[in-house]
């Protein structure tokens, strides 16, 4: 009997995976932070022998190598991806034999990237599932833009007929058990499935259900940005990464915390953004460990700033420098825990709370300014006339297109919107919050 266990991380929106038959087992696509895979292996009884990449990921820093290193399991990498260390290199219909009873079978199926690889599980003789990395997905399939323009075109292409051939290789009952797509902005769309089957794909993926011209036009027209750390990924990947750091950063008091908000670090702030606008430290950016935390430091952050983290707890501390690590953000130059008035001696700044009711209301006393820090691609969907449309990912480089005087920002939810709050009061910026769904906003005749 084999059990799949998945290893989600949802601030990622990815998923790795160990598949053991209570003896050995293998892993696919581990995350950085290997000790998560470890733990259930232990907990499992099973043996790590062999661990497997479906491509070369470009949202996240591996931890396939550094897994390898410590439990001496072979680590299978396409053997046209050009590392810069020791691997078991793979090809289209190589098997891996894990155990006399379960092995893998590699399946080209380039289109996320040009080496990607799926792989088709085997137990006792019949295909009970197919790893499927960003390839198939859920409703969906791994974006084929991430390489550049230049290899969109041949990759969405590629991805249609892998898509394809997957859907023609495997039974219908066989698992699909993919990567990306619970949040992942590899994701070329969202869904909200959690577990599906090649037989459900068949009948409801529009990779499978449309013809090849329209599924390509589609899915081009509906791609939207992507997190700007991502160049980063690919590289580090290449190279080879190591087993984080987790060792707890050095502590830093209020005076060395007032230096480095004076010299333009980043302090980031990881409590909850109700709980930051009440009261924080003038200058600190709020990008709560309640969200996609990494995912908005590494879109946010030009890379390689030396950023210090501010928790309520040691252990929020903790969660956060590991989230950060998975995007390869080694170095944490300092954190602190307790509340404001332990990080500072000064007046703690603050700013309103609000719903899109208030904003309906005030609007009928007053001219304020709203910002919607949606993508673009949400923006063109329906907004509020006269707001200016500062996308999330831009609101560092754009803060200056703020308008003067009482702003009131907002986003799909109220995440987002405190994030960027948070960087326009750090500014001097007198700014209002609406942490609330856009839907509402609808509801009460504000959006267009």
């Amino acid at each position: 009997m084999v059990e799949i266990i998945p290893v989600d991380t949802p601030s990622l929106g990815d998923r790795s995976y160990l598949a053991h038959d209570g003896e050995v087992a293998v892993v696919v696509d581990p995350q950085r932070d290997v000790d998560r895979v470890l733990g259930l292996a232990e907990e499992a009884g099973v043996r790590i022998t062999d661990i497997v990449e479906t491509h070369i990921h470009n949202d996240y820093v591996t931890g396939g190598l550094a897994l390898a290193r410590l439990t001496g399991a072979r680590y299978h990498v396409n053997a046209e991806d050009p590392v810069a260390y020791d691997r078991q290199p793979i090809s289209d219909g190589d098997v891996v034999e894990v155990s006399p009873s379960m092995t893998l079978t590699a399946i080209a199926t380039p289109g996320h990237t040009y080496t990607h690889l799926s792989y088709a599980l085997t137990v006792d003789g019949q295909d009970i599932g197919v790893f499927t990395g960003g390839s198939l997905l859920f409703g969906s399939t791994g974006r084929p833009d991430l390489l550049g323009p230049d290899n969109t075109d041949t990759l969405v292409h590629e991805q249609y007929a892998s898509a394809h051939r997957l859907a023609e290789r495997l039974p219908d009952d066989a698992q699909v058990l993919p990567t990306h797509g619970f949040g992942s902005f590899c994701s070329a769309t969202q869904s909200e499935a959690t577990s599906s089957t090649i037989g459900q794909e068949k009948q409801s993926n529009p990779v499978l259900t449309q013809d090849e011209e329209q599924w390509v036009r589609e899915l081009l027209d509906g791609l939207d940005v992507y997190p700007a750390y991502y160049a980063h990924m690919g590289p580090a990947n290449l190279a080879g990464p190591g087993a984080p750091d987790l060792d707890r950063p050095e502590p830093v008091d209020k005076d060395e915390l007032r230096k480095r908000i004076e010299n333009g670090e980043w302090v980031v702030d990881l409590r909850t953004g109700e709980t930051f606008a009440a009261g924080h430290v003038p200058g600190t950016f709020n990008i709560g460990i309640d969200g996609q935390f990494s995912t908005y430091v590494g879109w946010l952050m030009p890379w390689g700033e030396h950023i210090t983290l501010l928790g309520e707890t040691p252990e929020q501390v903790a969660e956060a420098q590991r989230e950060l690590v998975r995007i390869g953000i080694d170095e944490i130059a300092g954190s602190a825990t307790g509340e404001p008035h332990d990080w500072t001696d000064g007046e703690l700044g603050s700013f309103p709370i609000a719903t899109f009711a208030d904003l309906a209301q005030v609007r009928h006393h007053r001219d304020v300014s709203v910002v919607d820090v949606r993508r673009e691609q949400e923006w063109e969907e329906g907004h509020i006339p006269d707001a200016v449309n500062i996308p999330i990912h831009e609101i560092v480089a754009r803060a200056d297109e703020v308008p003067d005087g009482e702003v009131w920002v907002h986003c799909a939810g109220g995440y987002r919107a405190t994030v960027a709050g948070s960087v326009i009061a750090a500014r001097g910026g007198q700014v209002v919050v609406v942490n609330d769904d856009f839907e509402k906003a609808k509801e009460l005749g504000l959006s267009g």
